[in-house]
């Protein structure tokens, strides 16, 4: 896809403080990046040649092992959370009542929606570009949709040749799209770029194949698209070597699957540790976010929401109060309001900046 480019054009930012405008300049090194006075989370997104850097933050992590803090009760309940990830969002401390102090960590809560072993799908090879990343597809027999599901995964180079275990960025596409658009926008060769030059970790990311209409990413009548992302993410863990931790999965989305991604996070507070929407919108997703304000404020949440200013699909003065919100709730949240159209151009203008928020993220 070719993308056209403005000599000059105006940047707008909306945020809590106030409204301002940017005359936008497009040199290499700060395409991306708000104005330095613009708050943001991480505190700023730095050109790429000034943070490359062979001591990057995160190489001392490692995989931490899950604990469970709950013991019998945990084995007690299991046999429910299979039932829950078919029948709705995964918000445990709210459907099960579970207090805080019963939890050594939140990410131990993941072991209690794990489905039963069954038969795990094959990852099938796609392409391996020049600087040794992959995507890969698999397709399974789905329960929550009943039927045939399918995803695309981008492993980083060298994954075949190490024992590392890696952070996760769920993506969610739009309506009347497949989850190549993400590729189409060149989502494989940034990874690779920022990648490389040790701007964000290594990671996996898994693409996955919505349906059409209004409903793909919610539990309607019919197929289940929000327990169907759940159970994706379930697979990834079984089959790929992950981090298994709220503080390493991320999901994100343009469109609808913006729309998607924000449900996601809020309906299953204990799954997500980030999340962006690119030219979404939040309709009804106001009695989850209140809901969840005792589990952001204690495990926090970071969040990045933008859209377009000529966007007749998603309206863009939505964002800035959404986030505002968000960060009434607990969570680290920003906002902006683009250039640009509700079309992929306007994404891929912006992918590069939204990969350097969820990979830092992922990072800490």
């Amino acid at each position: 896809m070719s993308v056209s480019v403005k000599a000059s054009r105006t940047q707008v930012w909306l945020e809590s403080l106030g409204d301002w405008s940017w005359p936008g300049q497009r040199a290499a090194a700060t395409d991306f990046l708000p104005p330095s006075w613009v708050p943001t989370f991480p505190p700023r997104l730095e050109p790429l040649a000034e943070t490359a850097s062979a001591s990057a933050p995160w190489r001392a992590e490692r995989a931490l092992p899950r604990r469970l803090g709950l013991g019998a009760v945990l084995s007690a309940i299991a046999s429910i959370g299979v039932a829950l990830a078919m029948h709705g969002p995964l918000a445990l401390e709210r459907t099960l009542g579970i207090a805080p102090a019963q939890l050594q960590t939140a990410d131990a809560l993941d072991t209690i929606s794990s489905p039963p072993a069954t038969q795990l799908p094959t990852l099938t090879a796609v392409s391996q570009d020049a600087a040794g990343s992959m995507i890969d597809r698999a397709s399974y027999s789905s329960a929550a949709l009943r039927g045939s599901g399918s995803f695309y995964v981008y492993l980083p180079a060298g994954y075949a040749g190490t024992t590392s275990h890696y952070p996760v960025l769920y993506l969610l596409h739009g309506d009347e799209q497949s989850a190549t658009a993400f590729l189409q926008i060149g989502l494989q060769g940034k990874l690779d770029r920022l990648i490389a030059g040790h701007v964000i970790p290594p990671l996996i990311a898994v693409m996955v194949q919505g349906g059409r209409g209004p409903n793909n990413w919610r539990n309607f009548a019919g197929p289940h698209y929000e327990s169907y992302v759940l159970e994706v993410q379930q697979l990834i863990d079984r089959m790929l070597p992950t981090v298994p931790a709220r503080s390493a999965r991320a999901i994100a989305g343009d469109s609808m699957g913006g729309y998607g991604a924000m449900n996601l996070a809020l309906g299953n507070p204990y799954r997500f540790g980030v999340v962006e929407s690119w030219i979404g919108f939040f309709n009804g997703l106001e009695g989850d976010l209140h809901a969840d304000r005792a589990i952001f404020s204690r495990l926090g949440l970071h969040a990045f929401v933008y859209g377009a200013e000529e966007d007749h699909i998603a309206n863009p003065a939505e964002d800035p109060p959404f986030a505002t919100a968000l960060r009434a709730a607990g969570a680290s949240a920003d906002s902006a309001v683009y250039p640009g159209e509700h079309s992929l151009e306007t994404v891929e203008a912006h992918l590069t900046s939204m990969l350097v928020f969820a990979g830092r993220a992922l990072a800490r």
